[in-house]
């Protein structure tokens, strides 16, 4: 108890403690120092480097602070943290030859990617070689049945998020009917819209139609007529649930608004971008509504410090939650590495990547940028979820929900 009391204190008090100050202090060389390696696998590029790269920008920057302070302190020996990068540029092909290069062979962990077929691309052939994988966005709540006990989620799942949505829409929006509109091109929408449904339906909503259309062509999706099918549906559609991300998240909006359909649109955190948020519509966006992970307008001191210490490092505030996520995979895994030294901290074996996933799985009631993270027996974190407002291109937590 008391190792975790004070890993707690480490990475949760004095960590904010530094961003706040936003100082980059030079840490002289500990006695015993030692290195330990975490692969990093990401996309920069290509349909996926709006999630991917924020979250490299953030464990990148939390590598940095927690070296800065001298490293993790575990016994007589302070751990440097070296992030092993690896872009893939949005080639799935590219995460498999990542996870078996040869450079990743000394890890002791992994941390990559925000998108469930990626991480399935890449993780098992860490996993299976004994090394734990951290995702810091992935959301598909079926991975940890596919890839063991040896994989953890910093975000919730897909399913957690649909359930919150509902439960706002239905309750808060007071809202009893509506559309949907489905994109099928990812696991993600798809299982988000499937696990909103069944919420929405249990609670008494009734879902009037759902329209499906499909993403990443060079050519954007048809939305007219899904448009023309909307106006014409009696009963009338009191909101529109839509299950996209990015692009088609904010040409969606725009379509709706611009066509003059004011009802309530509520998503996931697919509109958790800045695609949304500069959608070129007649009049400013509002109404419009979505679960994401507790970041994106917050004023907990963890949040603030982050963003504080996000601009110093790269000139502009983090993109999005990713960027958070990012930073929260890199503290939490640090704080594993602590708790598993720990245990034999006369003559800590900090290269002991099952002490490390063990340890992962004990984590509990971490205070992180997105939340409190305590793992659940399927290794996703048991955290609120905010439900976000987007008003005269402001985002407005206006809901905190929790599992």
């Amino acid at each position: 108890m008391l190792a975790k009391v004070t890993a707690k204190v480490i990475y949760g008090v004095v960590l904010v403690l530094v961003l706040a100050l936003g100082q980059a202090v030079s840490a002289e060389p500990k006695q015993g120092q030692q290195t330990v390696k975490v692969a990093l696998l990401y996309n920069s590029s290509g349909p996926m480097a709006s999630i991917d790269d924020p979250a490299y920008k953030g464990a990148v920057l939390a590598a940095k602070l927690i070296n800065v302070q001298g490293g993790i302190a575990v016994g007589p020996k302070h751990i440097t943290l070296e992030l092993i990068p690896t872009d893939t540029a949005s080639n799935i092909a590219k995460a498999s030859s990542a996870a078996v290069d040869e450079k990743n062979k000394e890890v002791v962990a992994a941390i990559g990617y925000g998108d469930s077929a990626f991480v399935m691309s890449a993780a098992s052939l860490f996993i299976n070689k004994g090394i734990p994988y951290i995702t810091p966005g992935a959301t598909l709540p079926t991975l940890f049945q596919t890839l063991g006990d040896r994989f953890f989620m910093v975000a919730y799942g897909d399913d957690a998020q649909g359930q919150a949505i509902a439960d706002y829409t239905y309750q808060t929006l007071n809202t009893k009917k509506i559309a949907m509109w489905v994109d099928t091109s990812m696991a993600f929408t798809l299982t988000v819209s499937d696990s909103f449904k069944q919420r929405f339906t249990e609670l008494g909503g009734t879902i009037l139609y759902a329209d499906l259309f499909t993403s990443g062509s060079s050519t954007p999706p048809d939305f007219s007529k899904l448009i023309e099918r909307l106006k014409a549906t009696e009963p009338k559609p009191e909101a529109i649930f839509i299950a996209a991300i990015d692009e088609e998240a904010a040409l969606s909006v725009k379509l709706l608004r611009n066509g003059g359909i004011d009802i309530p649109i509520v998503s996931a955190d697919g509109f958790d971008s800045p695609f949304v948020e500069k959608a070129e519509t007649v009049k400013p966006i509002k109404n419009v509504y979505f679960a994401t992970h507790s970041f994106r307008g917050e004023t907990r001191s963890e949040v603030t410090a982050f963003i504080s210490a996000y601009k110093k490092e790269y000139g502009s505030e983090p993109a999005n939650a990713y960027a958070a996520l990012g930073f929260d995979a890199v503290n939490i895994l640090a704080d594993a590495i602590k708790r598993a030294g720990q245990r034999n901290s006369d003559v800590p074996d900090v290269l002991d990547t099952s002490a490390i996933s063990k340890a992962l799985s004990e984590t509990k009631d971490f205070k992180v940028v997105t939340g409190t993270i305590s793992m659940r027996q399927n290794m996703t974190p048991g955290k609120s979820i905010a439900i976000v407002e987007i008003k005269d291109g402001k985002y407005t937590v206006v809901h905190t929900w929790r599992p």
